[in-house]
This record gives C-alpha cells, structure tokens and sequence, in this order.
C-alpha cells in the first residue's frame, strides 16, 4: 500500500477512534463504521480513472443521506485493490479485472468480492492540438514508442512513422500503480508492465492533460472520459484507423476498448449496511447511467448494466463476465443463497 494511502486510512481511523472516544465520554455509544456526528464513515480507493464515476455517485448519495461521510481516492488501481484485499476499505475501483495473485490475496485474508462492472472506456492516445502531422497510429506503432528497448532510441516523430516531423516526441502516461497502465502495455507493448520509463509518469489523469495540453510535442493515453471533457485542449488520434467515441467503444470496435469495474467486500456489506445502500444507489437503474454521463464515459449496454444489479442483488461473487473477456478470476462464480437485494436496507 502506498504511503498516500495509508496515511488516509490511518488519519480515518484515528478520527473514528477519537470520535468513538467522545460519545463514550458523553455518555453515548457509537456504532461500528460512524464517526464524527454519527455519521456513517465509508472510504473508498482505487482508479483515477473510475474516480469521477464513484465521486458523482457519492456526492448524489450525501445530497440525500448527509449522515454518511464518503472519500473518494484516485491513488490508482493496483494501490486500491491491495488496500481493498486487505480489507482496509469496503470498495475498490479498478480501471482493469483483478489479477489471480490478487484475489489469491482476497482469499487469504478472508476477502469475498463482488466484482461489477459500472462502465465502458476506451484508453485515448492524444497529442497536442498544434500538432498537424498525426493524425492516426497504429497499435505496432504504439510498441514501437512504448516498449522497453525504445527507451533513449525512440526519440523523435520520424522514427514511429517516417512521414513526420524529424522534432523530439515527449511522452506522458499513468504510473506503474495504474490499471490503465496495465492495460495500455498489456494491448499496445504486448506484456503488462512493460513499457520504457522515460515519459512523464502521474496517477493523476488532469496532470497528465495539463501536460498534453501545454507541450506542442507530446503524446500521451488515458481514459476516453479526461479527452472528452478536454476536447478543446487536446487532440485524439484514430488507432488502426478507428476514432474512440462511444460507438466504437461500446462495440469493441476501437482497439483500447476496456470495461470500468468496482470491487465490494461482501462482508462489509453485513457489517456496515450503509456500504450497501450506496453500492445500491451506486449501480441503480435510475443513477447509474447518469453518473456515467456525468463522467463522460461510455454507459453499460442496457442487458450488461441488468446483469451488474443482478450480481449485486443476489451477492455473486468472483469474476464477471465482462472481466478478462469472460474469463473467471478469484474462483468460480458462485451466488449467495439468501442474500437478496432487501439485505442491503
């Protein structure tokens, strides 16, 4: 777990403590997951990526449920899911599916997760809008720029595509803690991980179109949502000729199509039963197309967005289908008998 997080956690559960410590003095008891005022405390962590999506919900819930007190981290997903698979938060967003070696670390420490897909994305590779010679790239030229031995020899516009400018080529991308990094180098360089390390690394998406955007040199990729709302300062390149809008990434046209997930403890769900009342908020019909527009990402199709209220409402968990094209991860798919959506109220 990242220092950043730890300190989050740690500065909440003091808080929670001292809180506890103050009702007790009062003559008052408090409840398990309440702090200051009695309000509900809920953390969650993960993916820059998702984080807008999760915050708008969060914040729609406080404006009805003020008693319950959200954070919303964006420390990336790998860090996210390490703090959710040592249950250290009840939810977890992820901009990738959970890995074996972590779910194997879910089980381990007692962990069962539901995994459920909130929404579509398609990583967007763009440059700065000054730039007038780029306007596709391919996935080979992609490893080309971005894989390992491409590190102090790939350093200028006509060594990815001989028709460009002969000027250096300045990369910006997510740090290694990032599932969009994770997926970018898995699809483009063809391992996960690997990737030369000589670009402007942030787990923060706005640092990263700050530098897009102010650097007539750049290249950089992150979620379709950061393009879409910076569109007037950023310019998005076709890969293997197909532009990323909702359409194509919706279909799976556009090659960096990718699903957005959110992770959730079951057994937080029992032990603090307003984590279920947001997670049910969260994935409603009525919201959760909403709070993806909001974001500017790329809504559920309507049966996948029934099928992740169902995996919520019957408890499934394990891996959807959505995650890793179907595959399972973390164990078979299996339902909690019982645990129906009225266990959440």
């Amino acid at each position: 777990m990242t220092r950043s997080i730890r300190l989050r956690l740690l500065t909440g559960a003091f808080l929670l403590a001292l809180a506890l410590v103050l009702a007790g003095c009062g003559g008052g008891g408090g409840q398990k997951g309440q702090g200051k005022g009695g309000q509900e405390q809920i953390a969650i962590e993960g993916s820059s990526t998702v984080l807008p999506i999760t915050q708008a919900a969060a914040e729609a819930f406080n404006r009805e449920n003020p008693n319950v007190d959200i954070t919303v981290g964006g420390a990336g997903t790998g860090d996210g899911i390490e703090a959710f698979c040592n249950g250290d938060i009840p939810i977890a967003d992820a901009s990738r599916p959970i890995k074996p070696e972590e779910a194997d670390t879910c089980q381990q420490n007692g962990v069962e997760f539901i995994e459920l897909p909130v929404a579509r994305d398609g990583v967007t590779v763009v440059v700065n809008p000054q730039n007038q010679f780029a306007e596709n790239i391919t996935l080979e030229q992609l490893r080309t720029l971005w894989e390992p031995s491409a590190e102090g020899e790939i350093l200028t516009w006509d060594q990815i595509n001989p028709g460009w400018s002969s000027q250096p080529v300045n990369l910006y991308g997510p740090g290694t803690e990032s599932g969009t990094f994770e997926f970018f180098t898995e699809k483009a360089v063809g391992k996960a991980r690997s990737s030369r390390s000589d670009y402007q690394a942030s787990e923060d998406d706005n640092v990263l179109v700050q530098g897009v955007s102010n650097d007539q040199n750049s290249l950089g990729y992150f979620g379709f949502g950061y393009f879409e709302a910076n569109q007037n300062r950023l310019k998005a390149l076709t890969v293997n000729g197909v532009a990323p809008t909702a359409e194509t990434i919706n279909s799976g046209e556009y090659p960096l199509s990718r699903p957005l997930f959110i992770y959730v403890n079951r057994q937080a769900l029992e032990d603090n039963p307003a984590v279920g009342e947001v997670v049910e908020f969260y994935v409603s019909e009525n919201n959760l197309e909403n709070f993806v527009q909001q974001a500017q990402y790329v809504p559920l199709a309507p049966d996948a967005a029934a099928e992740t209220r169902e995996r919520f409402q019957n408890r499934t968990t394990g891996s959807s289908p959505e995650a890793a094209g179907g595959e399972q991860v973390g164990g078979k798919d299996k339902e909690a008998k019982g645990k129906g959506k009225e266990e959440t109220k």
